[in-house]
């Protein structure tokens, strides 16, 4: 338990803090989850708009230093490229041997 004001007071803030990131956080993975599955049922038209939709809820987030920038690019761009390997697997890169 914290002893000095200042650490109190810092206590405070973080829970405070964490209550309101909870449901950010969880409804950022729920977007990305929704893109996965329905990348997984092959609905092509319910993945690109649950994809467009988790986009912008990771960019929101990481304005919102919820999750890093860098955090949100990386995720950004593999679930794009599950959309392009499930949906259009003729234009996906082969690896040179």
């Amino acid at each position: 338990m914290p002893n000095s004001p200042s650490a109190k007071k810092a206590l405070r803030k973080s829970l405070t803090r964490r209550d309101q990131n909870r449901p950010q956080r969880t409804a950022l993975r729920n977007a990305v989850k929704k893109v996965r599955k329905a990348a997984e049922a092959q609905d092509e038209a319910g993945a690109r708009n649950a994809f467009k939709f988790a986009v912008k809820k990771l960019d929101q987030s990481a304005d919102k230093e919820l999750i890093h920038k860098n955090t949100a690019a990386r995720v950004k761009s593999r679930l794009s490229a599950l959309l392009k390997r499930t949906f259009n697997p003729d234009k996906v890169a082969q690896p040179a041997s």
